[in-house]
């Protein structure tokens, strides 16, 4: 009677072993494709916005802590505008009206 021996090192290693992918990659609901995942934020994360720039039209998540000292360090609001606040991109650096998607 001959036991089996484990072999990970040998052919069992290279054609034995299950296919895994990265966590990241494991993921359950839309995935998007071509332009869709160029151009996508991702999903809501909790404690986080995105914000979006008129001008370079670039669509940043920030936490919420690094949109407070964003707006502490200078930016003004006006609302009934499409981009009510005026403050630093934090794309393109510079500072343009930026709308913050709240629930994005």
């Amino acid at each position: 009677m001959t036991a089996k021996r484990v072999d990970p090192t040998g052919r069992a290693a290279l054609f034995g072993a299950p296919v895994a992918a990265a966590p990241d990659r494991l993921t359950t609901g839309d995935q998007r494709h071509g332009r869709a995942a160029l151009f996508s934020s991702g999903g809501r994360q909790a404690g986080t916005v995105v914000i979006e720039c008129s001008s370079c039209r670039l669509r940043t998540r920030l936490s919420l802590l690094q949109l407070a000292t964003r707006l502490a360090s200078g930016s003004a609001w006006v609302p009934l505008r499409r981009y009510q606040h005026w403050m630093v991109c934090p794309g393109c650096g510079k500072r343009h009206w930026c709308r913050i998607g709240w629930s994005e």
